[in-house]
């Protein structure tokens, strides 16, 4: 038996996991910073809306096309090399929008950094899943998205004064975190022997179609993506809308809005990684979703703002309790060694799809029907994926 399933469940955490949250949060910080200036430095160009948003767009696609290929990377030259070199693609890529002279200079910047992007969350991921004792995986998921949440929490707060200075500054400032973070990373784990792949590993990587015969990583792709539609992809495109045109609110009650759904998520996500290597990977991911499913489902026949922030606490509570439950499950399949980048990149892809078409999707049944069917839309699919996960096996290591 080795160092990692002999660690005792609620022994402290590796160090080296500890650097990866601080590195999660200092990048949602800047993702924070430089994701509410985007749209207005696009327009500087002297563009319309439409070109505008497709900057905006084009992160995200692009991570989505190069995920498949972060996955390959991460499998054959391991994770640590390809975290620093996604985070160093991203930092020049920010750098060189803070520079840009021109609209389409700004496009591809910005589009190189989507590159950059999925190579630091593949290798991220796998790197948790290879330093994190088996018992431990959901307090580990627990505390690396908690860090991301309050540091995209943090960054539109640091933003908004940088932007006051000049549309440039928030793209230069997160350039330069970047780098910082690069250096800090590479120090840290520089010697880490849990990081390291032995030289003579010739452990066989689980392939994708491997991962996707075992029921509880189908589950977890179908979670995933509902996580994806609703979290990244509804929350910030539709529901904006629905408050100004039925709830009739302003920007400054989207905002609270929004704030209610991280305050409740991260709590949530602090407490259910603890119940996920306790009582098991099913049952807080089962929760969740039955939360997120009500909650959205529910969101679009309401009228008054108190019922509509209480569904958007719901929703939060559901969105906290799944994520450190599918992520610790997805571990469990891959087991400690890591070796399938391309079943991390294929859960990671999960998550890219629902929140580009979550939007588009929903935005159409919001225009062609109504706000009460596109959100009833949403809650279906995260019904569906509550249905995928009760055909799934517990994959917690002590109780499977």
């Amino acid at each position: 038996m080795n160092a990692m399933t002999a660690t005792p469940r609620g022994a402290a955490l590796p160090r080296e996991i500890w650097v990866l949250v601080g590195a999660s949060f200092l990048i949602a910080i800047g993702y924070g910073i430089v994701g509410p200036a985007l749209p207005n430095y696009a327009t500087s160009f002297d563009v319309g809306v439409t070109a505008a948003s497709v900057v905006v767009s084009a992160f995200a696609f692009v991570r989505l096309l190069f995920a498949p290929m972060s996955g390959r990377l991460v499998t054959r030259f391991g994770e640590r090399p390809i975290y620093l070199w996604g985070v160093s693609i991203v930092a020049v890529g920010t750098l060189l929008c803070a520079v840009a002279t021109e609209y389409w200079q700004l496009l591809l910047f910005r589009s190189a950094s989507g590159v950059g992007s999925t190579m630091f969350t593949v290798s991220a991921i796998g790197l948790l899943i290879r330093i994190s004792p088996p018992e431990a995986r959901g307090r580990a998921s627990s505390l690396w998205g908690s860090s991301f949440l309050l540091g995209g929490i943090a960054g539109p707060v640091v933003g908004s004064g940088l932007v006051a200075v000049s549309l440039r500054a928030p793209f230069l400032v997160y350039g330069i975190a970047l780098v910082l973070t690069t250096l800090f990373v590479w120090w840290q784990l520089r010697g880490s022997e849990l990081v390291s792949r032995p030289a003579e590993d010739d452990t066989v990587a689980m392939t994708f179609p491997q991962a996707m015969r075992h029921p509880s990583y189908r589950a977890a792709l179908a979670s995933n993506l509902a996580n994806g539609w609703v979290v990244f992809g509804v929350r910030m495109s539709l529901m904006p809308l629905f408050v100004t045109a039925v709830l009739a609110k302003d920007e400054a009650f989207t905002g609270i809005a929004l704030a209610v759904f991280a305050a409740v998520n991260a709590v949530s996500l602090l407490y259910v990684g603890k119940v996920a290597d306790e009582r098991g990977r099913k049952p807080p991911a089962l929760v969740g979703l039955a939360l997120l499913a009500i909650g959205m489902g529910g969101m679009g026949f309401t009228s008054d703002p108190w019922l509509f922030l209480g569904a958007m606490v719901v929703a939060g509570l559901g969105a906290g309790a799944l994520n450190p439950a599918q992520n610790a499950a997805v571990a469990d399949v891959l087991g400690s060694k890591a070796r399938g980048g391309s079943v991390l990149a294929g859960f990671q892809m999960a998550a890219d799809v629902g929140a580009v078409v979550g939007p588009l999707v929903a935005g159409a049944v919001a225009e062609q029907w109504s706000y009460a069917a596109a959100f009833a839309l949403t809650g279906g699919v995260a019904a569906v994926a509550l249905v995928m996960w009760l055909g799934a096996r517990e994959t917690l290591p002590a109780k499977e």
